[in-house]
């Protein structure tokens, strides 16, 4: 029934109201800015690329390089966009650098995995996410 007008005040219907919010929800829902995109393979250096071997390497069985969920470890998308990690550390390449090489609670050290070329490459890559 369409808004009528009542002693002076609109009177409208449940059924239009609840239909009203549920298109603002829908609305503002969409309006919600999720992280921004990763950059495309296609566009990656050759040290981006380097790097994303050294990730699917030792890093993609545990975390996700395009999301932001988590799989054993925190998702990456957007590691270098935010302010903080999911720790709460400031997201720069010495506490990345400190994280991968060392470990941190469940996180395994790489330390003696990786060379330092491969860190340098792998923090190109995590840049591009």
């Amino acid at each position: 029934m369409p808004a009528a007008l009542h002693n002076g005040h609109v009177k409208v219907s449940f059924r239009s109201c609840a239909l009203l919010a549920a298109a603002l929800a829908f609305f503002a829902a969409g309006c919600k800015s999720g992280p921004p995109p990763s950059k495309p393979l296609s566009q990656l250096t050759p040290t981006e690329q380097s790097g994303r071997a050294v990730f699917q390497t030792h890093c993609a069985a545990c975390h996700y390089p395009t999301s932001t969920e988590p799989l054993h470890g925190p998702g990456l998308q957007a590691l270098f966009k935010r302010p903080y990690l999911p720790s709460g550390a400031p997201a720069n390449d010495d506490r990345v650098s400190s994280v991968i090489l060392h470990g941190r609670n469940m996180m395994p050290p790489m330390g003696n995995q990786l060379d330092d070329q491969q860190m340098q490459d792998l923090l190109a890559y995590l840049h591009t996410l």
